[in-house]
C-alpha cells in the first residue's frame, strides 16, 4: 500500500465505526464493539505492544496486548497501529510492535504507523483547530498544539509527525516542542494525564469468558484458568469465591 491507500482505509474504518470525518475516536469504546480482547500491561520501555489473529473456520478472535508503562497518549497510538495489523493488513497472523518509528523499511509497520496517525488525527479536524493565522509554515502555537492533542488524545510525537506530514510544520521546528512537555501543558492549564502511564492491568472483551469455555472444555488446567483470572485483575479473596463455589 502507499501513503494514500492507506489513509482511504483510515477514512474508510472511522466511517464503518460511526465517526465522523472530524471526530475524536474512542477507542476503548471501539475495541469493545468490535470484540477486540484487549490487555494492557506493564512492559518496560521499548515494548510498545502486539497483536493476534485467529482464524478457525469462519470465526475469528482478535487479541491486543497495550504496554501500560507508555503514556496514554502513547497507548492510543498503539491501539491504532495494531487496528491496522488486525483488520487492514491481508493475511495477517501475530506482530510485536515498536510502534511510532514510522521506519520505511519495514513495510506493514511504517504502514500501520501512517494509518495510526491518521486514523487519530484526521487532516480536516487537525486543520479546522488550527487559526489562520497559524497555517502558514512553521507558525503553528504551543497553545494550538496542545488544544489539538488533547482533542483527539494523541500523543505529541504522534501530533508533531502529522504536523511534518501535512507540511504545516518542518522537521527542525518540531524540536522545540519535543521537550519539557508537562510543564506546558501545566503552564497552560491542562491535565497531564494525557502524558502519564495508566491502565494497569484493565481488560477489556471477552477475556474472562474465553478462559472460562477453555477451562469448561478442558482446554486448561484449573490453575492456569486461576492465573488467566488473577490476569483479569481478580483479588485472592475473589478467586476463593469461585473455589468455593459460593460467597461467604
Amino acid at each position: 500500500m502507499n501513503n494514500i491507500i492507506v489513509e482511504k482505509e483510515a477514512i474508510s474504518f472511522r466511517q464503518k465505526n460511526g465517526f465522523g470525518a472530524n471526530d475524536p475516536i474512542r477507542l476503548k469504546s471501539m475495541l469493545t464493539n468490535l470484540d477486540v480482547i484487549t490487555v494492557f500491561k506493564p512492559l518496560g520501555a521499548d515494548f510498545s505492544g502486539m497483536a493476534l489473529k485467529i482464524q478457525k473456520d469462519n470465526n475469528i478472535t482478535r487479541f491486543m496486548l497495550i504496554n501500560s508503562d507508555h503514556s496514554l497518549g502513547k497507548q492510543h497510538f498503539t491501539i491504532s497501529h495494531e487496528l491496522y495489523h488486525l483488520f487492514i493488513q491481508k493475511e495477517f497472523n501475530t506482530m510485536i510492535c515498536q510502534t511510532g518509528r514510522f521506519d520505511k523499511k519495514d513495510k506493514e509497520e511504517f504502514n500501520a504507523d501512517y494509518f495510526a496517525a491518521v486514523l487519530l488525527l484526521p487532516e480536516s479536524g487537525v486543520k479546522a483547530l488550527i487559526p489562520d493565522d497559524e497555517l502558514n509554515k512553521d507558525k503553528i502555537s504551543l497553545k494550538t498544539i496542545l488544544k489539538i492533542e488533547h482533542y483527539y488524545s494523541c500523543s505529541r510525537a504522534a501530533l508533531l509527525y502529522r504536523l511534518i506530514e501535512l507540511g504545516i510544520i518542518t522537521k527542525q521546528f518540531s524540536e522545540k516542542y519535543r521537550t519539557s512537555i508537562k510543564y506546558g501543558a501545566l503552564q497552560h492549564g491542562y491535565n497531564t494525564s494525557l502524558y502519564s502511564n495508566g491502565n494497569n492491568n484493565l481488560v477489556l472483551g471477552n477475556y474472562g469468558e474465553l478462559a472460562y469455555e477453555l477451562y469448561e472444555k478442558e482446554k486448561i488446567s484449573e490453575t492456569y484458568y486461576y492465573t488467566l483470572l488473577k490476569d483479569l485483575g481478580l483479588t485472592e479473596q475473589e478467586l476463593q469465591i469461585i473455589i468455593n463455589g459460593e460467597e461467604e
